[in-house]
Order: structure tokens, then C-alpha cells, then sequence
């Protein structure tokens, strides 16, 4: 039987892979997994509360920026802010997301309204498995022309940093809620 190291993470954490990569019918697909000794309920307070005020729990100095450089080419930047702090419902602004959809307890989707060579949302997923939640952080883009394609890879490197570190922030969160 050949192994190599990349099959590790999936031994050590069962079926869970802590991060992959597919490109499906031209959408870039980027997806980050951690299994939580929770309730799916508490992952769900967890990242519907991000944004806002409240920040977007991990390097929001690079969420800033983000903001930033989009308002300085005509987007919304991050001054929306969100309508309430913890709850939040489909088709609200949330910075410069808009609520996409919202399952109690188990999804959120966000589409991105920034300036992109593309279209992008990022999705937040807790499933239930026997005692314990799946957290799923994806991040979705289906790039528009050569621009489109050089800019996934131009933001690709810190996507690891950010949504790696968002992932664990997420989590943290969760356990302060569920005490």
C-alpha cells in the first residue's frame, strides 16, 4: 500500500480534509474543514456574528485593506458595516458581502458586491456529525476572462493565511459561546 505525507491530515482527523482545492466547471473552489466537540448551533452564532463592528475575527487589518482598495475603485468598501450585530438575515448588507442565504443552524452564504474580475461568495457550513459539527469555510470564484484567472492566483497565497486563521477563529468563538 503507497502513502505519502499529504495523506496524514485525513488519517489523524478521520474523513475531515483540513483543506482542498477543485476548480468545478470553471469555479474555483476553495474549501477548509474542522471538526468541533460542539453543537452545530453554537458554530452557527459563531460566523453569522462575524463583520461589522465586530470584525471579521482574524487579520481584520487585511479585511480593511480589502475594503479599502475596493472603495478606492468605485466598490462599496467595508463602510456598510451590518444591520445587527448577532442576527442576520438573507438579503441584507454585511460589509461588502450581501447575505445570500441563511439555514438556521446550518448555512450561511455570502455573495461578495466588491469590484472583482469575477463573481465570489464565501460560505460557512455546520453539519452535525454523531455528537460533534463539521465547520466548512468555502470560498467560491468563478474568474471572468485572463484577469479574472490572474487574480485568483495573485489573492491565492493569502487565502491560506486568512481563511485558515479564520477557521480557528471561528472555532474559538464557538467554544466561548457554547460556555
Amino acid at each position: 500500500m503507497e502513502t505519502s505525507w499529504a495523506d496524514a491530515l485525513v488519517t489523524v482527523a478521520g474523513d475531515v480534509k483540513p483543506y482542498q482545492f477543485t476548480v468545478e466547471e470553471g469555479m474555483y473552489v476553495e474549501t477548509r474543514q474542522m471538526l468541533l466537540d460542539l453543537w452545530s448551533q453554537d458554530v452557527f452564532r459563531s460566523y453569522t456574528g462575524i463583520g461589522g463592528g465586530r470584525g471579521w475575527l482574524y487579520m481584520d487589518w487585511a479585511w480593511g485593506i480589502r475594503g479599502w482598495l475596493d472603495k478606492a475603485v468605485g466598490g462599496v468598501g467595508l463602510r456598510r458595516g451590518r444591520r445587527h450585530p448577532d442576527e442576520i438575515r438573507a438579503g441584507e448588507a454585511l460589509d461588502f458581502w450581501r447575505v445570500e442565504e441563511v439555514e438556521k443552524d446550518h448555512l450561511l452564504r455570502l455573495r461578495a458586491e466588491m469590484k472583482l474580475p469575477g463573481k465570489a461568495w464565501l460560505q460557512f457550513e455546520s453539519k452535525p456529525q454523531d455528537d460533534k459539527t463539521l465547520l466548512t469555510v468555502t470560498a467560491y470564484f468563478a474568474p471572468h476572462g485572463l484577469f479574472g484567472f490572474l487574480y485568483w492566483y495573485a489573492m491565492w497565497p493569502f487565502h491560506k493565511f486568512i481563511f485558515d486563521g479564520l477557521t480557528r477563529r471561528i472555532a474559538s468563538r464557538a467554544r466561548v459561546l457554547a460556555h
